[in-house]
């Protein structure tokens, strides 16, 4: 299989990680990268995230290291990079700003074969792929496509894991997340009462669009979940509190634990379990989309249990490469996974 030739928009705190796990995987050419920042800082702050593994230099338009020869462009809109003219199979759209399918759209226009978005969908696109639940269902016309969040993947997982044994009354998760490059340090009045508070010295209650897409993903969920968000004044590393409702009244806490533990068994890649007193900075490095606290799951009753897990945006990003090398593993076969659908209908 020919390397997957990838453009970046946005090179962010995600987009960073995407550089640099994509430069360091034989699989993918990273081609271009759009960013509107001065690119001397831009590459200042890639060796800076990569640490002692950092060699980024910036020579003419082009971020070279030891492993990739990357074209930087400057762009502040999507309607304004030509992918055409270098021959992009996927774009990822990094940015966070850029997430209907209007805004994503000139992408398409301009080039790219595919749009993978970092973050969930303003209303719709083709598809929001959440690795290690509903990659089986993508299909070969699918070209705007979101990758979901973190913290969507990591309950979406949890919840999955569980709804395979055991039927679902009601799940109710909070997302204790890490405050976001659009908070403000200071309070700042902006479109949200609470989010207008400083996100570095406070915990802001906050909406998620996390539920109906996880039960778009989980049918056997629709309409049995509630859950919100906490922003807390953490850099990096967010944490899942999960708890279900289950109709079987019989099933004790080792059952659930031996659930978790075999499922990462099965996948090593999306999902880990630990019994270490671990905290939000142990998991800033993880891979995984979800690391299961064994120690902080607990049951209450006859048929409540809780599941606490960990998740960090590095993992995001190797999600997000793994929707694109799904997508080329699907065109490379030639099945239309449309038609089987169709069939099974």
């Amino acid at each position: 299989m020919s390397k997957i030739r990838i453009g970046l928009m946005g090179l962010g705190h995600i987009g960073r990680q995407i550089y640099q796990l994509a430069t360091q995987d034989e699989r993918f050419e990273l081609v271009a990268i759009s960013d509107i920042g001065k690119p001397e800082i831009l590459c200042h702050l890639l060796n800076k995230s990569m640490g002692q593994t950092g060699n980024v230099k910036l020579v003419n338009n082009f971020l070279l290291n030891n492993d990739c020869r990357t074209r930087l462009l400057s762009a502040d809109h999507p309607t304004e990079i030509p992918w055409d003219v270098f021959d992009i199979d996927f774009v990822i759209d990094a940015t966070g700003r850029f997430r209907s399918v209007e805004e994503l759209t000139p992408h398409l226009t301009n080039g790219a074969k595919r749009v993978v978005c970092s973050t969930l969908p303003q209303h719709t696109s083709d598809r929001v792929v959440l690795f290690g639940v509903n990659e089986h269902e993508i299909q070969a016309s699918d070209r705007i496509i979101s990758a979901g969040s973190a913290s969507t993947t990591a309950t979406a997982l949890a919840l999955n894991i569980i709804a395979k044994q055991f039927e679902i009354r009601h799940a109710s998760m909070t997302s204790v997340h890490a405050y976001t490059s659009d908070q403000s340090l200071q309070d700042y009045a902006g479109a949200d009462y609470r989010r207008s508070r400083s996100g570095a010295e406070n915990i802001i209650p906050n909406s998620t669009p996390a539920l109906h897409w996880i039960q778009k993903a989980l049918p056997s969920v629709d309409g049995k979940m509630t859950g919100f968000a906490l922003n807390v004044p953490v850099q990096l590393g967010s944490m899942l509190d999960l708890n279900v409702a289950l109709a079987d009244k019989v099933v004790s806490l080792d059952e659930i634990r031996e659930l978790y533990v075999a499922a990462a068994s099965a996948t090593p890649r999306l999902l880990a379990t630990t019994n270490e007193p671990i905290v939000s900075s142990d998991v800033k490095t993880s891979p995984h989309s979800l690391l299961v606290d064994l120690l902080g799951c607990m049951k209450a009753g006859t048929s409540l249990v809780k599941i606490m897990g960990w998740h960090s945006s590095l993992g995001h990003a190797h999600r997000i490469l793994d929707v694109l090398t799904s997508y080329t593993e699907l065109d490379s076969s030639g099945i239309d996974n449309s038609e089987i659908s169709e069939a099974v209908a």
